[in-house]
């Protein structure tokens, strides 16, 4: 299933108005509130849902996916870091002013409560990106391994599997891919923003969607080597992939993943012994951090 922006803010304008009267923004919201207004609202019942305790587990942890996925839709759109900051600031204050009890304020958690329970009770669901999509299942499988999230590419001699897969709610960051010359990889490493460097991505975007300009220079990155490797196995092999070899990467670079802009690259470089050397493979960011979330309320 593909959530619909479109769908997901017409929802989204009710909802904005019981926050107005229930107190927890500081302005009107009108309908056609953008992004930004959507992240501050679902930021602003998160951090009342922390105080009043409004909300179960796991319709807290679809409302952080939906709060997540409103910051991206935010990014996407133009904001900044800064503008981000602002937006959480002004959000947590409104929450630290609700009235628990209050009329409105149980009217307007039970619009979210009503809004998110069926989002909640999700398997599968789909995250359109610009180049490529994030496919996320979090089905119970406790003998099967699956790809929990997942982007698959297709490049100039071979294709990638790229994302979170295992049996359970405790996926492993994996990219498996094949090569049409047969050559098989001795070792992978992840290559991706050092925000820590780079304060804000490097966004190439003049009119088309080359990933390899969404990527900063080499002074600016930070690369995880795999701590793993193996033959891919059937059960995470796609039918187009006769055989291919796959990759572990460390916990922190899942981590580190989920907290770069939606609309930057990372790539995944395989190191061979003959030919070409390191032969790399772009992946688009885009709501990573959003099916992550997803995936986390499966554990809840």
């Amino acid at each position: 299933m593909t959530i619909r922006r479109d769908t997901a803010r017409r929802r989204a304008v009710w909802w904005m108005g019981s926050m107005v009267a229930a107190g927890l923004l500081a302005a009107p919201m009108s309908a056609s509130a953008g992004p930004l207004d959507l992240y501050v609202e679902r930021t602003a019942m998160a951090a009342a849902d922390l105080r009043c305790g409004f909300f179960d587990a796991g319709l807290r942890a679809a409302l952080e996916a939906g709060r997540i996925q409103t910051r991206n839709a935010a990014l996407r759109s133009g904001a900044s870091a800064d503008d981000l900051s602002r937006a959480d600031a002004r959000a947590r204050a409104s929450a630290k002013t609700v009235v628990c009890d209050s009329e409105a304020v149980s009217a307007a958690a039970a619009h979210v409560r009503n809004a998110f329970a069926g989002f909640a009770k999700l398997r599968q669901i789909t995250y359109p990106g610009e180049t490529a999509d994030w496919r996320a299942d979090r089905t119970s499988s406790a003998e099967v391994h699956r790809w929990r999230l997942a982007q698959q590419t297709d490049f100039a001699g071979g294709q990638m599997v790229f994302g979170l897969a295992g049996r359970d709610t405790r996926p492993v960051l994996l990219a498996l891919a094949s090569f049409a010359d047969g050559q098989a990889p001795y070792g992978a490493r992840l290559v991706l923003r050092d925000s820590g460097r780079a304060g804000q991505p490097y966004l190439d975007l003049r009119g088309d969607l080359d990933l390899s300009r969404r990527l900063p220079p080499a002074g600016a990155l930070r690369t995880y080597a795999a701590e793993a490797r193996s033959k891919a196995g059937l059960d995470l092999r796609p039918e187009t992939m006769e055989a291919g070899w796959a990759f572990r990467f460390p916990a922190e670079a899942a981590q580190r993943l989920s907290t770069l802009h939606p609309r930057e690259a990372v790539a995944v470089e395989f190191l061979f012994t003959k030919g070409q050397a390191v032969r790399r493979v772009y992946v688009e960011v885009g709501d990573f951090a959003v099916g992550h979330a997803f995936l986390q309320m499966a554990a809840r």
